[in-house]
């Protein structure tokens, strides 16, 4: 499990790690969904196939940055605050208890010493056991909070997208695997759709510092 002060740590983070890796599961099972077929026959295509235009999208940063998601998120990092604070509780009360084992195993008896221990090993098993269904619970909740905002946020794309005419759109959200390699930034759709998403959810934007998370910065679209 490790130590008290490196779970501290870790559920510091771990709402931010999670996000992310919800939100890419969320643009692929967005990418797996299945489209009706429209396509005309081949030579028909041929003929009438209009000139292809590109755009490329920042999905995962056009999903955490809408006004909804980040009014949503806080609100979801709000619920969890009396547990996040509970978890630190225990935390620091076994990092006292190891403390004063260390101070005063000397003059413990043997009893008194190995009853301590045990309380403590008690203490950073209910720690563990508590933070891992703490993890998992707001992993859920965020988790259909991504569906359903991610799940919006593609209706609306694909609408922006037939409206100014772009016959694909790539995802450039994956840094680490890129499959968009270079493209300039009026192809860059990511920032109209935040905008696009605000205005038709009418939410207005959280005040600053209320919470929510930083995402990669979208480039304007020109």
């Amino acid at each position: 499990m490790g130590t008290p002060k490196e779970f501290s740590i870790r559920m510091k983070r771990f709402s931010y790690s999670i996000l992310f890796v919800c939100l890419a599961a969320a643009v692929a099972a967005i990418g797996q969904a299945p489209a009706a077929s429209t396509a005309p026959k081949p030579a028909a295509a041929a003929a009438t196939a209009p000139p292809a235009k590109v755009a490329v999208i920042m999905f995962q940063a056009a999903v955490a940055q809408t006004n909804e998601f980040q009014r949503d998120l806080g609100d979801l990092q709000k619920k969890f605050d009396p547990k996040r604070t509970a978890l630190k509780n225990l935390s620091d009360e076994i990092d006292k208890l190891t403390k004063d084992l260390q101070d005063d195993g000397a003059k413990l008896s043997d009893t008194e010493r190995a009853a301590r221990a045990r309380t403590i090993d008690d203490k950073k098993k209910q720690l563990d056991r508590e933070s891992q269904d703490a993890q998992a619970d707001f992993q859920s909740d965020m988790q259909q909070l991504i569906n359903s905002v991610a799940g919006k946020v593609g209706a609306l794309m694909t609408d922006y997208a037939k409206s100014h005419g772009y016959t694909l759109v790539l995802d450039a959200s994956d840094q680490q695997n890129a499959t968009v390699l270079y493209a300039v930034d009026s192809t860059n759709i990511t920032k109209a759709v935040i905008e696009a998403y605000n205005a038709k959810s009418g939410i207005p934007a959280p005040p600053q510092g209320a919470g929510g998370v930083d995402a990669p910065q979208p480039q304007p679209s020109k």
